[in-house]
């Protein structure tokens, strides 16, 4: 892996995911597209027939074998929240990005969208504490954050393609 991106639903991990990917030619992998491959139903059918608690070991799982895969890949806005996939991530050498985004950009980018379980199943003020209550997660995963608030995904990239090409030791400072 060249990149591992976390951050809450609807922070732009799969969309700066395959332009990243696209853009530093190499392949991209969705985390959740890799999951519903490995358990043959979609992510809303495990969550109701298994329960969230089956989902983030099979999500566990998943990661451990895409970390094997060169490229970059996107993770579930969850993944980063379990203390065992935080030190799997910690202990790859693959740098790990937090797209962080507003309470106001999340809404409006996942409002919508019936695909996510945990949007279909909580309020508005539910999913804006379900997002305050995993920042420090992604906080200790992650080796950089970039806010994706009012940006476009090709600046996003830039950002982090400037970052991925600095010299080692101008990222151990920076």
């Amino acid at each position: 892996m060249e990149a591992i991106l976390i951050g809450f639903m609807g922070s732009g991990k799969t969309t700066i995911g395959r332009l990243l990917a696209q853009q530093l030619e190499t392949t991209h992998a969705d985390l959740d597209e890799l999951i519903v491959k490995r358990a043959g139903q979609p992510i809303t059918a495990i969550f109701a027939q298994q329960g969230e608690a089956q989902f983030r070991t099979l999500e566990q799982a998943t990661l451990q074998a895409a970390l094997k895969r060169p490229g970059i890949l996107s993770t579930g806005g969850g993944t980063a929240t379990v203390a065992a996939n935080v030190q799997t991530l910690k202990a790859s050498s693959t740098p790990v990005i937090w797209l962080a985004a507003s309470d106001d950009t999340i809404l409006a980018r996942v409002a919508s969208d019936t695909g996510r379980p945990l949007v279909n199943s909580l309020d508005t003020q539910a999913l804006f504490d379900l997002k305050r209550s995993r920042a420090t997660s992604y906080a200790q995963a992650a080796d950089l954050v970039v806010n994706t608030d009012d940006r476009t995904p090709n600046q996003i990239c830039q950002e982090i393609t400037t970052w991925l090409t600095q010299p080692a030791q101008v990222l151990a400072q920076g």
